[in-house]
């Protein structure tokens, strides 16, 4: 199968991991990237901010001439488009015509349902699409509502190159770790949290862009206000006794994909109690849950006074991640199988 694969290709970039891991599977797969190069750093202007605001986001790189040019000299079985909101219907409705065989899909792990995730022209493209992807159940009733024809639900997942239990020295482990770390970008609930959790006399590490904002501070609350991914992000989840997960409410996220990287490390994962994550893992088996800040604090009490129990738990979380098949490779089967069905 020939794929042609549009998406926001960023180096730490989740897009960029599914890219490496179709070509792992064998698939002949060109890239087709949103953005000049894969360590672009954007800083929108008033028109751009405004733009999106409104539904139609800049396009940076003259994409659907692009897209257009790529398709008809790569005749591609399969267009994956993974949330990209600058295509035009049109330039859909012409790959049509020049390419009658070609399935085009799209994919977004964010919930597309809800306006500040999709664009004017990702809302009238989506009945053009033969397949859409979600990562959120409840879009398979609200998808066919905005037109898509054939909604197909999946969990999201972690990299089985990326995500896997590491080695630390002393030196790594006192840089990168703690007893508890987060690794996120900042929103006031789970500050609001990890504050409390500060209080209790906790140390909490906190890694993550857009913390700047956050004026409160505490000797126990220790943020490095700068993203991480990748091996650094590694670093921290295996130098550290916990990892608090928590799940963005604009989002409507019952799960992420921290969800799965952190368990597919070996690392031991502390996240909200929802029935996607009661899904995906046995409470106390393979991960622990919480659902009130006082619970919380009390599990992190429990488990950083029983390390044996603590480890148990990380080891058998990454088992369940590998014999579930919860890696982007296991995911992207089950997707092309949907695609082949068509």
């Amino acid at each position: 199968m020939k794929i042609l694969f549009v998406a926001e290709l960023r180096v730490h970039a989740r897009a960029k991991q599914r890219l490496l891991a179709l070509r792992d599977l064998g698939y002949e797969v060109k890239e087709v990237s949103t953005i000049p190069d894969e360590n672009y750093s954007h800083n929108p202007s008033i028109f751009d901010r405004i733009s999106f605001k409104l539904g139609y986001p800049v396009d940076l790189v003259d994409l659907n001439n692009r897209i257009c040019e790529y398709a008809i000299n790569f005749s591609p079985d399969l267009i994956w488009v993974e949330k990209v909101l600058t295509i035009q219907p049109d330039m859909y409705q012409k790959l049509r015509k020049s390419l009658p065989k070609t399935k085009i899909v799209f994919y977004s792990e964010d919930d597309i349902f809800m306006k500040h995730n999709r664009s004017v022209l990702l809302r009238k493209s989506l009945p053009i699409f033969d397949l859409v992807f979600t990562t959120k159940p409840r879009n398979l009733q609200e998808l066919p509502q905005l037109g898509a024809k054939k909604v197909f639900c999946i969990y999201q997942a972690y990299d089985r190159n990326v995500h896997r239990p590491i080695d630390v020295t002393p030196a790594e482990q006192a840089k990168w770790g703690g007893d508890v770390s987060f690794v996120g970008t900042f929103e006031r609930d789970r500050a609001d949290q990890m504050l409390l959790i500060a209080k209790q006399g906790i140390v909490v590490h906190v890694w993550g862009p857009n913390w700047q904002a956050w004026k409160k501070e505490h000797a126990n609350l220790r943020i490095v206000r700068r993203a991480i991914y990748n091996e650094e992000f590694v670093k921290v989840l295996c130098s550290s006794k916990i990892n608090l997960n928590f799940l963005r409410k604009a989002n409507r996220d019952l799960h992420t994909s921290r969800s799965l990287e952190i368990p597919a490390c070996g690392a031991f994962m502390l996240t909200e109690r929802t029935k996607e994550h009661q899904e995906l893992f046995i409470e106390d088996k393979e991960t622990a849950f919480f659902e009130t800040v006082s619970e919380l604090v009390e599990k992190i009490q429990y488990y950083l006074s029983h390390d044996e129990e603590r480890s148990q738990i990380a080891q058998s979380g990454r088992i369940r991640c590998l014999s579930s098949g919860y890696s982007h490779h296991e995911r992207l089967k089950v997707m092309l199988d949907q695609v082949n069905k068509l």
